[in-house]
């Protein structure tokens, strides 16, 4: 699927978000960047597309890329090349926001699905700091989108993910786990999105890690949703969309990064 920019939100609802406090504006907007619209699929498909079998550059249906709606900041660029013999994802962002986002079929996946891919960081943030505000950059990740009851919430993000989902008239996650590159905090740190509790981190590649090598991951899904999302449910909610994306804007960095085909077994 070709690379194009987002919709850009009604002058409504623009203006919607210009009434909220600026950090609730930037969780919204956040939110609405991970979201991910229902689309048909063939049955006896693999989950999710594979990258190493599309032809041409650009990433395979039904991947599209989402940004920061508004289109005041600019996309990361999301572009299939080759390397050592396989067709692999370039990630690049530079003073950029973007995700590319697969979304899954309604109970695609089981109670215990296994998540795996492959991936390589060659130009990190050295002004990233996924603790703060002011450094919340990613330079390589991998998200599930997921539809938790808005009675799991608690009684201030159900209503703030309420008003979200009203001012943008999209059906955002309710909790997103990401696994991070993080040349920064040790590997399995556990952290929120310095933005909104929605988004919860692990860092699956930590300090000390070589940039310019592949390195491989097979996570257990459950074991990590209720290790990030364990007061608010015991079993693993339904999986709604993958994603992978860098972004760079709140440091003005540039990032570079490689992802190979992400699998995921139901």
């Amino acid at each position: 699927m070709h690379n194009t920019h987002p919709n850009k939100l009604p002058a409504s609802v623009r203006e919607s978000v210009g009434l909220l406090a600026r950090p609730f504006a930037r969780t919204c907007l956040l939110l609405l960047a991970l979201a991910s619209p229902f689309t048909a699929f063939a049955q006896g498909t693999p989950l999710l597309s594979p990258f190493s079998s599309a032809p041409g550059q650009q990433p395979p249906a039904p991947w599209r890329v989402v940004g920061i709606p508004g289109g005041k900041i600019a996309l990361t660029t999301f572009t299939l090349t080759s390397m050592e013999g396989s067709t692999v994802l370039k990630l690049e962002a530079t003073n950029a926001y973007g995700n590319l986002v697969h979304a899954l079929a309604p109970n695609a996946v089981s109670a215990r699905p296994m998540l795996s891919w492959r991936w390589r960081l060659d130009a990190a943030l050295p002004l990233a700091d996924l603790r703060t505000r002011k450094g919340d950059d990613s330079a390589l990740k991998v998200c599930l989108l997921f539809d938790v009851p808005l009675e799991r919430l608690g009684l201030v993000e159900r209503n703030l993910l309420r008003l979200a989902r009203a001012v943008s008239a999209e059906a955002l996650p309710s909790a997103t786990l990401c696994y991070v590159w993080d040349d920064k905090l040790a590997p399995e740190t556990l952290l929120h999105n310095a933005y909104t509790g929605r988004v919860r981190m692990i860092v699956a590649e930590g300090k000390g890690q070589a940039l310019g090598q592949w390195q491989s991951q097979a996570r257990d899904v459950a074991a990590d949703f209720q290790k990030a999302f364990d007061e608010e449910s015991s079993s693993l909610p339904p999986l709604t969309a993958v994603l992978v994306g860098a972004d760079s804007d709140n440091t003005g960095g540039h990032s570079v990064g490689f992802m190979g085909d992400v699998l995921l077994t139901p």
